[in-house]
């Protein structure tokens, strides 16, 4: 993610998402980013890390997540998009896999399954009239079930698959993923669904952030107090009239 080193969407959404909480988006600072991610999208729907790769679960949400954020998530071709993230959930499982052909994996409980929200608000931006106002366009208590059922370990910490080591990675993600599946909606129009217990029940977390919203909309209040840097910078430059 720097000079010399490597080059792919994850980084492209790491700025994005960091410059739009701290308001240092400039007209110039993402030219010609949404054009690059675009075509990181390949012919099987989802987004490749760089062009011309294989569609990935990880690259793909980091990707959708840019362009969300810069406002052009339209470029994107939505409805192959969706084909393959919703092929993705695996039919026995619950879980889903990151790439045709593989393995279910915890952790794609949240970089697919994230997907779908983005899905869903772009869609309905262009009139989709065919939306559900009630749940994510997949299987959220198959999820729930591969989750809770399949990825705890008994001594604390949640895994890839029955059989793998926990570790903080996926204990990250598949909590992230719960969250997507329990929670539909915004503030103002909430649904949950919640698998067992009430103690299931995870905290809402921003489809495009992965944190919590009040933290996200914190951010947002404090840092949109401040100017823009290159207009601090013009306004230093600019010369005494007075």
């Amino acid at each position: 993610m720097h000079v010399g080193g490597e080059v792919d969407v994850r980084s492209a959404y790491c700025a994005a998402s960091v410059a739009s909480l701290t308001n240092i988006i400039t007209p110039t600072l993402f030219e010609g980013t949404p054009s690059w991610i675009l075509r990181c999208q390949n012919w099987e729907g989802g987004l490749g890390g760089v062009p011309g790769l294989e569609a990935h679960g990880g690259y793909t949400f980091c990707g959708m997540a840019a362009m969300v954020i810069l406002g052009k998530e339209h470029m994107l071709d939505l409805k192959s998009l969706l084909r393959w993230v919703t092929s993705r959930q695996m039919r026995l499982e619950g879980g889903f896999q990151g790439r045709c052909n593989k393995l279910v994996d915890g952790c794609y409980s949240f970089w697919q399954a994230g997907l779908l929200p983005l899905l869903h608000r772009a869609l309905f931006k262009e009139g989709d009239s065919t939306l559900s106002m009630t749940s994510w366009m997949f299987e959220q208590q198959a999820l729930q079930e591969y989750i809770l059922l399949c990825c705890q370990n008994p001594a604390g910490g949640l895994l890839d698959k029955p059989g793998k080591s926990r570790d903080f990675y996926h204990t990250c993600y598949c909590l992230s993923g719960l969250s997507i599946a329990q929670h539909f909606g915004s503030r103002d129009f909430h649904h949950e669904l919640i698998l067992g217990k009430e103690e299931n029940r995870l905290a809402p977390t921003h489809p495009v952030y992965n944190i919590c919203p009040d933290k996200v909309a914190q951010a947002i209040e404090h840092f949109h107090q401040l100017p823009v840097p290159e207009q601090k910078e013009a306004a230093a430059d600019a010369p005494d009239v007075s």
